[in-house]
């Protein structure tokens, strides 16, 4: 049913068999708008050895306000289509929590699904560090909660003082980088500032934070460049497949 004409050389498989950062949950944010397309990334994504996908829709204040009353349909019907192709993937879903109100107000109403193990994946905004973060992250943990912070990477506020991310990843919180980040997707800034975090071990999950085929396109072609070679050769190891079981 989801077919697609591919190279001779396919890419080499992902350096992670869980996705742990993606938007595949159908019509609930800026990804996938219907399930149809959702199947085609996911066939994709087994393609390149996903076998596990742990979904990550947007939560955010105003624009994509999704609590589980909306996400769990979605999901739902996400899984009987899956159900129903033979794409071999275990397929279940948290969010993307920018740290915002809505993020507090859906906390306290205990609203949230972490990943397993309560690792919880958050977002800072893209104009400047949330205030309080340090308090929000501590806090959490209080809480029981293993904060992810979601592509660090792409933060240019962090970009131009790269001695926020060891003061940040030093008081535990863990770091998630993009695969589109060090396929360059998003710029040669943000791509060296993603190898700078995995060579200074501070890379602790990998995540495609997929949305649709333009940017399966880019971490295809990733996939089979010498820089994803180089990667594979340094024996970097991510918590992907471990951290959830």
């Amino acid at each position: 049913m989801f077919n697609f004409l591919k190279k001779s050389k396919g890419p080499r498989p992902m350096i992670v068999s869980t996705d742990v950062h993606c938007h595949i949950v159908p019509g609930v944010d800026d990804g996938s708008p219907n399930t149809d397309t959702s199947m085609e990334l996911m066939e994709r994504m087994a393609s390149w050895g996903i076998n596990r996908i742990i979904a990550t829709p947007h939560m955010t204040l105003d624009t994509f306000e999704n609590t589980p009353d909306i996400l769990d349909p979605a999901l739902a019907e996400l899984h009987e289509a899956l159900d129903r192709s033979d794409i071999d993937i275990e397929l279940s879903r948290t969010a993307e929590h920018r740290i915002d109100d809505f993020f507090f107000q859906q906390l306290e109403k205990g609203a949230i699904v972490p990943y397993p193990n309560n690792y919880l994946l958050v977002e800072n905004s893209f104009v400047q560090e949330p205030w309080g973060l340090d308090r929000t992250l501590f806090d959490l943990k209080l809480r029981g909660y293993k904060p992810v912070m979601a592509h660090p990477e792409r933060f240019m506020y962090y970009q131009e003082g790269r001695e926020r991310y060891q003061q940040l990843h030093q008081a535990g919180n863990l770091f998630q980088v993009n695969v589109l980040s060090l396929a360059g997707y998003y710029g040669k800034s943000t791509k060296q500032t993603a190898e700078w975090l995995i060579e200074n071990h501070m890379a602790d999950f990998l995540g495609t934070d997929l949305h649709h085929h333009r940017h399966a396109d880019a971490i295809e072609e990733y996939l089979e460049s010498k820089d994803y070679r180089k990667l594979l050769d340094s024996g970097v190891k991510f918590k992907n497949d471990t951290a959830f079981l």
